[in-house]
């Protein structure tokens, strides 16, 4: 067996992994690298492997960073099967062709630059039509259910507790010929327990082999409450004094986690009585998502929906408004008065936020609120950074909005839960590969796993690095 890993290693973006075993190539995950535009066109194009040799790809969930090159898979040739959970199939029905969107709308921005100065244009990396040309070689399945890969290849999906319909990857491989039989667990993106909405990440007994990703494994999170009672006090004391919560947030899983946590504090009468809106034409289709796949909501959510909610939906309430349409977005510009907006993209990046910003961040009334991790050399970064003056839609901008971090709504395990999980295992694996994290985030983890739980052989890889097991 051989495993190459190119992508989210050392770093938390553009998860692949390439698996060569009883005569199979398969990629786990087929994400988007995300960082500076030139370096991330260049890696996101050009593929390090021949995607039309590559066998089956098993995708754990649907972030972008995980499933946003499957279209451009497709464009260069794959034609096997994208194996994943029935609610990842939905959620990238969304997702990669909104990603596909974007890409025609980066494109045509930079074109436009080029023409200035006489240069060509260059293409997308994939649109909306490569998107949708990917989508027919999904198949969902569901959790806990042996499934036939390829010859001698048995895949499992476990619940990882992370978003909706996200998996832990279990590969078990019976080579032939007496050899021993062997697992390979991939975590994809552990998710953190106790958090609403979702289950939390099954334990899982055995495992030879095991790639685990260390986004936060040299931190502990704080607790959900703390985070929920400062968002409560965030909003109530910006729209006394007349201002705007503006929150840059994912469209999926991030927003329906504070819609969720606004819905019960709506409820419980401890929110003044504004506007709240959310701006994202991808969060109104993954929301209806989540709606229509209850099945993959835990049983405290369960309860509170059957029970406690008086509309019978966690995902609305008298106050908040959802926001399809670009008239309507624009309109939101000139709301006058406290409110909450929100809209992605979640670093800021792109989409409807930035108008937002731009329309509201000058304003000392104002709050800009962080609910989530911003990469480096984002909009999203300079603002937590708090940087005096910020360039949106190439012109500069006074900051003079509050802006306020809150670190608690992570759906990400931290350090203690993954050290937690990899202890369920009856003894430890053999070989533990350590991805999806910052260098430091990884080194500090990899040292818990030997020094704290016996893990021999730990590595970090490096990238397009090829192991033989």
């Amino acid at each position: 067996m051989q495993i190459s890993f190119h992508g989210a290693v050392q770093t938390v973006t553009g998860s692949q992994h390439l698996i060569t075993a009883n005569g199979q190539r398969i990629l786990l995950d087929c994400g988007l690298y995300q960082g500076k535009r030139e370096e991330a066109r260049r890696r996101n194009r050009e593929f390090a492997f021949d995607a039309a040799a590559v066998d089956a790809v098993v995708l754990s969930h649907a972030h972008i960073d995980h499933s946003g090159n499957i279209p451009n898979l497709v464009k260069q040739g794959f034609r096997g099967k994208i194996v994943c959970t029935t609610a990842t199939t939905a959620l990238c029905g969304a997702m990669l062709l909104d990603s596909g969107h974007i890409q025609e709308e980066d494109v045509e921005y930079v074109n436009r630059q080029r023409r200035k100065y006489g240069e060509p244009p260059v293409e997308p990396i994939y649109t909306q039509e490569d998107a949708a040309e990917a989508l027919q070689y999904f198949e969902g399945i569901g959790y806990d259910r042996p499934y036939r890969l390829g010859p001698g290849i048995t895949l499992t999906l476990y619940d990882a507790g992370h978003m909706l319909g996200s998996a832990i990857v279990a590969l078990d491989f019976q080579p032939g010929k007496g050899g021993p039989n062997r697992r390979l667990v991939f975590t994809g993106d552990l998710g953190r327990p106790h958090l609403p909405i979702l289950r939390d990440p099954t334990f899982l007994a055995a495992t030879d082999i095991l790639i685990i990703e260390s986004t936060y494994g040299h931190r502990t999170h704080p607790p959900l409450e703390e985070s929920a009672e400062a968002l409560k006090q965030i909003i109530k004391n910006t729209s006394q004094r007349g201002g705007k919560v503006i929150i840059p947030a994912f469209a999926v899983e991030r927003t329906q986690l504070l819609v969720y946590l606004l819905n019960k504090l709506y409820h419980l009468g401890d929110l003044p009585e504004i506007p709240i809106y959310v701006d994202s034409p991808l969060a109104v289709d993954v929301t209806d998502i989540f709606r229509r796949h209850p099945e993959y909501f835990d049983d405290e959510t369960q309860d509170y929906l059957r029970h406690q909610d008086p509309d019978g939906d966690i995902f609305d309430f008298k106050r908040l408004r959802y926001i399809r349409d670009v008239e309507q977005s624009k309109k939101l510009h000139a709301l006058r008065g406290p409110g909450v907006i929100i809209s992605a993209s979640g670093m800021a990046e792109a989409g409807r936020v930035q108008h937002h910003l731009k329309n509201n961040i000058e304003d000392p009334r104002n709050t800009v609120l962080i609910v989530g991790w911003q990469a480096p050399n984002t909009l999203g970064r300079r603002l937590v950074e708090k940087a005096p003056v910020v360039r949106i839609f190439g012109m500069e901008y006074h900051l003079e909005a509050e802006v306020v971090t809150l670190n608690g709504f992570s759906s990400h395990a931290d350090q203690p839960g993954l050290l937690s999980w990899v202890q369920a295992f009856k003894k430890p694996p053999e070989q533990t590969f350590v991805v999806h994290g910052d260098p430091e985030a990884a080194q500090v983890l990899a040292t818990r796993l030997r020094s704290d739980l016996g893990c021999q052989e730990v590595m970090i890889p490096s990238l397009h690095q090829t192991v033989e097991i």
